[in-house]
């Protein structure tokens, strides 16, 4: 039996009572600009917590080497493992048992977090300074050493020099992944051919375990190209389907179109011929002088050996672009937007500019950072891509934002922080103030801002 619930009068509200919070005297009293500014302290507490533990793993494997054993302590000794990579000492076997208890871990998790600890302090000496100091995130520092433990020592030094400056947090985490993972790979290729062939292999096409309410997944897996032509496919059937389902949303029309394309004969029902579909799936390629590392856009690091497998065995067609004069776009006096500088402005922003944003596709809206309905252009000095999302909120929940240069772009929240994107991220920036010695850099962004401010 199912008791009647409360009923409401009028739209919900909050109590102070619901609100406050008794371990922290006074937050229920604070205003808006006050909560900022205390959630501002907790996160960076937090965050000086981490490092302090990442600091405790790496004292507690020096003081687990199998040398600090008592002598008569041979089983100890004899299964001391290397938990890090290739030139990190040894640490006993059951060392991380007790550490991952303390932290409420296990002793696997706790192991990884040793790892870690010793990689970054021998191996990778600038993100460990950086830790140190404040300027790395743990979560960051720990994601580079796990990536590079199976490089040699020069290998994985390498990386570390790459990809310090942007282990600080200015990067979504899904855009510092592809960062790292195109790193490890321009430094030990031959590891990277290696990992290719091992993934080539696990080509599948399967059902997956059956969720709940009687929903389930088929997966395929295979390489880009052919993902990338399925994908076309499908697109293609869903379309003609929007003529004989124009109230059925896009992913049921995505659904019975995969259906269609893999068992016609089972849905008869639609009265669709798919026959052989043809397709013209493009995907994007950017390559670099000498290197034997190519990007696959929307899909990361790639082998040119590989690269050249894919392309030869799917009979790609491989047009290669010109390069664009990325000053030498012309604005236009117009509010839509050419393709030209719809593709100059993906190359200057590849990445949604809203900050810490994490989408790099090209399904995104060209935003006017000053709206073209009061005179702003229609130039790659004004466009910048954002989600749909973050384009609502620019529009309706008080952000601005304006690009002092192309490339650059600098955000006003509703409360007046600052932030300031660019190719390697988002920072919060701040004029400098009292009898601090600015850098040029300081110097630099505390104009912009007065520009903006004015």
């Amino acid at each position: 039996m199912i008791k009647d619930s409360p009923v409401c009068v009028g739209p919900p509200v909050f109590d102070r009572d619901m609100v406050s919070d008794g371990a922290v005297a006074g937050l229920e009293d604070l205003s808006a600009v006050g909560v900022l500014e205390f959630v501002e302290r907790q996160h960076a507490a937090r965050l000086e917590a981490e490092r302090e533990v990442l600091r405790a793993a790496y004292q507690w494997a020096v003081l687990h080497h199998p040398d600090r054993l008592p002598p008569d302590d041979r089983r100890g000794r004899s299964r001391a493992r290397r938990v890090g990579g290739a030139g990190t000492p040894l640490v006993t076997e059951h060392a991380a048992a007790a550490f991952g208890a303390r932290v409420q871990t296990s002793p696997y998790g706790a192991r990884r977090l040793i790892a870690d600890a010793v990689d970054l302090h021998l191996r990778l000496p600038r993100l460990w300074a950086g830790v140190r100091a404040g300027t790395v995130r743990v979560p960051h520092a720990r994601h580079v050493a796990a990536a590079t433990r199976d490089l040699t020592p020069e290998e994985a030094a390498w990386v570390d020099g790459e990809v310090h400056e942007v282990a600080d947090g200015r990067l979504a985490w899904a855009r510092f992944e592809s960062v790292v993972e195109g790193k490890v790979a321009a430094a030990a290729p031959e590891l990277a051919r290696v990992r290719e062939e091992a993934a080539a292999k696990e080509r599948c096409a399967r059902m997956s375990r059956v969720d709940r309410h009687g929903m389930a997944t088929f997966t395929i897996k295979a390489d880009a190209v052919t993902i990338a032509g399925i994908d076309a496919a499908v697109s293609v059937v869903a379309e003609e389907l929007k003529e004989r389902q124009p109230d059925a949303a896009v992913n049921d029309r995505r659904v019975a179109a995969a259906a269609l394309l893999l068992n016609p004969a089972g849905h008869e029902g639609l009265d669709l011929s798919v026959g052989p579909v043809k397709v013209r799936a493009k995907v994007y390629l950017h390559l670099y002088a000498d290197s034997p590392i190519a990007r696959l856009e929307g899909h990361g690091p790639v082998t040119i050996g590989r690269l050249t497998q894919l392309l030869g065995d799917s009979g790609c067609q491989v047009r290669v672009a010109p390069v664009v004069d990325l000053p030498g776009q012309a604005p236009v006096d117009a509010y839509e937007i050419p393709a030209r500088l719809r593709e100059a402005v993906h190359l200057i922003h590849p990445a949604d500019v809203f900050p810490f944003a994490a989408n790099t596709t090209r399904n995104v809206d060209l935003d006017h950072a000053v709206p073209y309905s009061e005179g702003g252009p229609t130039s790659i000095g004004n466009l910048g891509p954002l989600t749909r999302t973050h384009h609502r909120v620019k529009t309706h929940a008080g952000w601005e934002a304006r690009h002092p240069f192309p490339g650059i772009v600098i955000w006003r929240d509703p409360y007046g922080a600052h932030y300031l994107i660019d190719p390697t991220g988002t920072r919060r920036v701040t004029p400098t103030t009292g009898d601090e010695t600015p850098t040029r850099t300081d110097i630099i962004l505390t104009q912009l801002l007065l520009n903006y401010a004015a």
